[in-house]
């Protein structure tokens, strides 16, 4: 019998790898890969503050961190895909979310609920084996992601952006209730910080995309109140960030004085959006801003305590 060969250049094959190519990006779409990583680096920094504060050392906890975080990226990624799973039908319209694959067929919509289900599941056993509280609190975050926001406020109010933080902030809690399940009322304080600052961070987008979500029918506020009640919305949540940097004085005065200033720079760039002619770039900037806030503020509580948690 004959040989049959293969080479790199055969029609077969590299129809076989675009294949697996493509399905790779619909399956990176389905579980929004961005808010796994700033979700579980979130976890991360709860977990890393809980060992702090309690006076333990990474090499003690190092299994456990590995648990938490698999098991917050699992509850994570199991409420994206359900959540693109029920979106399917408004995510047709807007032009970022139109090539999902919910919604371009590429995976069955039987095996996205099951593969939602079944990353959900696992995700909250996984956090189990660390406490139960972090079980809890990613059930939590799971429920106030897939049901509060995504079923019942996101198609209804102009709300559904505060409803959305929810399951935003409970990473933290997550990371942290795996080392002090008791949680430090700084545990809490994360929690504020991350809720208070999405709020921003999302409406900029909003603003970015607002003919979309007007096409969608979706109640987001620029679309319902405009521009400039949107704006005035950031500037008081931003406002409400001011004094979190002081709720954290155990972290020393390098981490105050970093915090303020991030607050400083965003309150400066969202009071000028009352001047500027273009929004659009406004929102941009704030977009963008809000990025690099949550970065190097969680960047330095993590190398400032490093020092502490090698030991």
């Amino acid at each position: 019998m004959d040989k049959i060969s293969v080479s790199s250049d055969s029609p077969v094959l590299t129809r076989t790898l675009d294949s697996y190519v493509y399905k790779w990006a619909d399956l990176k779409q389905l579980l929004k890969i961005g808010i796994i990583n700033s979700n579980t680096m979130t976890a991360f920094a709860g977990f890393w503050l809980a060992l702090f504060y309690t006076g333990s050392s990474i090499a003690q906890y190092w299994h456990l961190m590995l648990v938490t975080l698999v098991g917050t990226a699992f509850v994570i990624a199991g409420g994206c895909v359900i959540n693109n799973y029920y979106d399917r039908d408004i995510d047709q319209i807007m032009n970022r979310t139109k090539s999902r694959p919910t919604v371009t067929g590429s995976i069955d919509l039987m095996h996205v609920l099951v593969i939602g289900a079944a990353l959900s599941i696992t995700g909250l056993l996984i956090l189990s084996l660390a406490s139960w509280q972090a079980a809890f609190f990613g059930f939590a975050g799971w429920f106030s992601y897939v049901v509060l926001y995504t079923i019942w406020s996101k198609r209804r109010y102009t709300i559904n952006t505060a409803v959305g933080s929810l399951s935003g902030a409970v990473p933290p809690l997550i990371g942290w209730s795996a080392v002090d399940p008791q949680l430090h009322s700084t545990a809490w304080v994360l929690f504020l910080l991350i809720f208070i600052w999405q709020t921003p961070h999302f409406l900029a987008i909003a603003m970015k995309k607002e003919k979309e979500y007007r096409a969608a029918n979706i109640p987001m506020l620029p679309v319902i109140y405009g521009m400039e009640i949107t704006k005035r919305q950031m500037l008081v949540y931003i406002v409400c960030l001011l004094p979190l940097p002081f709720l954290l004085y155990d972290l020393g005065p390098l981490f105050l004085g970093i915090g303020t200033l991030l607050n400083t720079g965003w309150l400066v760039l969202a009071v000028k959006g009352f001047w500027v002619k273009d929004n659009s770039k406004w929102a941009n900037s704030m977009f963008l801003y809000s990025l690099l806030y949550l970065m190097v503020i969680f960047i330095s509580m993590i190398v400032i305590t490093l020092p502490n948690n090698l030991l």
